[in-house]
């Protein structure tokens, strides 16, 4: 009995003490530090990923799936890279079609409050609910059902970047995607915020 109680004891403090591996994994961490942020550990969960200079200071990675962030990533750099140029466009005279004589004057900051009230924003936010719909059950089954397919991968090259390339030319396309789409995105909130104070035309100064 007095054997019994002992070896439970020991189970017991076993469970608390730390295991040789995991402080192995921590000491490594440890010594890692990130390439962006030299002064904060380097997130492990950015590893394989292509453009990673280990830049996670809320350290996202460590509760939501890196595949769901990379997946936000290319899908608002996408957007923006848009964006920016129909933004620009548009305070630069562009017009895909004539407009009624009630819009013409309108900027692309005011066309927005002009577009609720003519109601043409609510067929936007329709199609766009559809799409958004659509390209979700791509990314569950991403996420949780294997699907092998790679984040922000929809198979759209129609002009045939990647054809016939090699691993490393594929990546490296990717990486310049990558890298202006997170430059888009600092752009056009910086383009929104300098039309707003100016109230001017494009350059907006």
């Amino acid at each position: 009995m007095k054997l019994a109680i002992l070896a439970s004891l020991f189970g017991a403090a076993a469970a608390f003490a730390p295991s040789t591996t995991q402080g192995a994994r921590s000491a490594t961490a440890l010594n890692e530090k990130s390439q962006a942020l030299p002064f904060l550990e380097y997130p492990e969960n950015l590893k394989g990923y292509v453009g990673d200079v280990g830049f996670d200071p809320f350290r996202f990675s460590d509760f939501v799936p890196m595949d769901f962030l990379r997946e936000a990533e290319l899908k608002h750099g996408r957007i923006c890279m848009l964006a920016w140029l129909g933004f620009v466009a548009v305070d630069n005279g562009f017009r895909i079609f004539p407009l009624p004589e009630a819009y013409e004057g309108l900027t692309a900051v005011t066309a927005h409050d002009a577009l609720v009230k003519q109601g043409a924003m609510g067929q936007l936010f329709l199609w766009i609910g559809v799409a958004e719909t659509i390209s979700t059950v791509a990314v569950m089954q991403m996420l949780y059902e294997d699907s092998g397919r790679k984040p922000g991968d929809f198979g759209l090259d129609p002009v045939g970047f990647l054809k016939n390339k090699s691993d490393a030319e594929i990546e490296r396309m990717q990486l310049r995607e990558l890298k202006n789409g997170r430059l888009a995105m600092l752009a056009f909130s910086g383009v929104v915020t300098q039309a707003v104070l100016t109230q001017g035309p494009f350059p907006y100064v």
